[in-house]
This record gives C-alpha cells, sequence and structure tokens, in this order.
C-alpha cells in the first residue's frame, strides 16, 4: 500500500498541512514551528510522507511517518 502523501506549506498568513491532491488543510498554525509540531502529533497516528516547504514553496525537506 502506498503511503499518503502530506504537504506543510504556507498559505496567505499561515502555515497548514494538506493531503496531496486536496486544497483542505487538515490542520493550520500560525507559525512554522507551531505548524510542524502539529503535524508530528497529527502523524503519530497515520503513515505518510510530508514534504516541508520552506515560504518561497520550494521543498526544504520531506519526512516520512511509519506506525510502530
Amino acid at each position: 500500500m502506498a503511503l499518503q502523501k502530506y504537504h506543510l506549506e504556507r498559505k496567505n498568513d499561515a502555515w497548514r498541512l494538506r493531503k496531496a491532491g486536496s486544497n483542505r488543510a487538515v490542520l493550520k498554525a500560525d507559525t512554522k514551528e507551531l505548524a510542524i509540531l502539529e503535524m508530528r502529533g497529527y502523524m503519530q497516528t497515520r503513515e505518510g510522507s510530508v514534504r516541508i516547504h520552506k515560504s518561497n514553496g520550494r521543498i526544504q525537506e520531506e519526512r516520512t511517518y511509519l506506525k510502530n
């Protein structure tokens, strides 16, 4: 089974995590640091790959989360 893909990116004045192919945010935060903390909690019960973007839209890094 393929991993679900997510993007953590800035839109307007907020950072959001969304599933690839969707415009709906699964979480939002005011800062990137807070968004990453919330993303880590969200991904604890999921398997997937998260592409973390810079504020200019370019990909900074990619993290993979697997259930234990």
